[in-house]
C-alpha cells in the first residue's frame, strides 16, 4: 500500500458510550469529515471513529483497485470497533459516506439509534459518468468531483481524478442502496446542499420519501455546495447532528 497522504488518517476519539460512525465520501478523506468528528468528540462527549475507506487517501491507482464491498467491510469493523466501546450508535456520512450510511443503518435495522446522511447520493444524473462503467477503451481515469466548495479558501483533500474502475462501484451501491431505502427504521436526519454540482440535491427529499423511518427530517443547507461539512454550513452540519443526537440517546 503507498503511503497515507497527511490529513487522510483515520480517526478514533474515545468518549462516551455515545459513538458515532463517521463516513467520507468516493474519492475523498477524512480531511473532509474531521471537523464534524472532532466536534462531536469535543462538544458531545462521544466516541467518535472515522475510517480511511479502502483506495482512499493514497494514489488513484490504488483505489481503482478498490471494490464497494471494501468500503462497506470497511464501516463493518469500523462499526464492530465502536460497538465493543458504545451501547448507542449513530451513523453520519458524506456523499458516498452518506450512501454508506443508509446502507448500514438499513442493513442494520435495528441496531443505530439515529441516522445522518448529508448530501448522500442514491442517484447522480450524469449519463456521461455512468456512460464510463462498461464503456470498452474507457480512459483510466476522468477529471475529479473533489472540492465542490462555496468558500473559496477552503479547499478538499480529495483525488484531482475518478479512477474508471470505480465508477461501476459506486453506480452498485448507489442502486443497492436505493433499494434498501424501506428497511431503514431509526430516526433520520437528512442534510442536503440547496446548491450541490456533484450530487442533485433532489436525493435528499428522494430519500426522505423513501425511507421506512417514521421519524424523519430534512434540513436544506442554504450557503454551501457538495462538501458542506467543510464549507460555510459546517457549523450548521455540526450545531444539527448534536442537537440529533442528543435528541435521541
Amino acid at each position: 500500500m503507498s503511503n497515507v497522504m497527511a490529513g487522510a488518517e483515520p480517526f478514533h476519539f474515545a468518549g462516551s458510550e455515545v459513538g458515532v460512525l463517521v463516513s467520507h465520501g468516493f474519492t475523498g478523506t477524512t480531511q473532509s469529515m474531521r471537523f464534524l468528528g472532532e466536534t462531536l468528540a469535543r462538544e458531545g462527549g462521544f466516541t467518535v471513529v472515522g475510517p480511511r475507506l479502502t483506495g482512499h487517501g493514497t494514489t488513484p491507482e490504488e483505489m481503482a483497485q478498490a471494490s464497494a464491498q471494501d468500503w462497506v467491510n470497511d464501516l463493518e469493523e469500523a462499526l464492530a470497533t465502536l460497538r465493543q466501546q458504545c451501547s448507542k450508535i449513530f451513523i453520519t456520512g458524506l456523499s458516498m459516506g452518506g450512501t454508506l450510511t443508509l446502507y448500514m443503518a438499513a442493513m442494520h435495522a435495528d441496531l443505530f439509534r439515529g441516522v445522518i446522511p448529508i448530501n448522500a447520493a442514491v442517484f447522480l444524473n450524469n449519463p456521461d459518468l455512468a456512460s464510463l462503467a462498461f464503456m470498452a477503451g474507457a480512459p483510466p481515469a476522468v477529471p475529479g468531483v473533489g472540492s465542490d466548495i462555496k468558500q473559496a479558501s477552503v479547499s478538499e483533500l480529495a483525488y484531482p481524478v475518478v479512477p474508471v474502475p470505480a465508477v461501476k462501484q459506486i453506480y452498485a451501491l448507489m442502486a443497492i442502496t436505493r433499494e434498501l431505502l424501506p428497511r431503514i427504521q431509526a430516526p433520520t436526519l437528512v442534510l442536503s446542499s440547496r446548491e450541490d454540482h456533484v450530487v442533485p440535491p433532489l436525493n435528499g427529499p428522494y430519500i426522505l420519501d423513501n425511507i421506512g423511518a417514521a421519524e424523519k427530517q430534512l434540513v436544506w443547507l442554504e450557503n454551501s455546495y457538495h462538501v458542506a461539512t467543510l464549507d460555510n454550513d459546517k457549523e450548521l452540519v455540526v450545531a444539527e447532528t448534536l442537537r440529533f443526537i442528543q435528541a435521541h440517546c
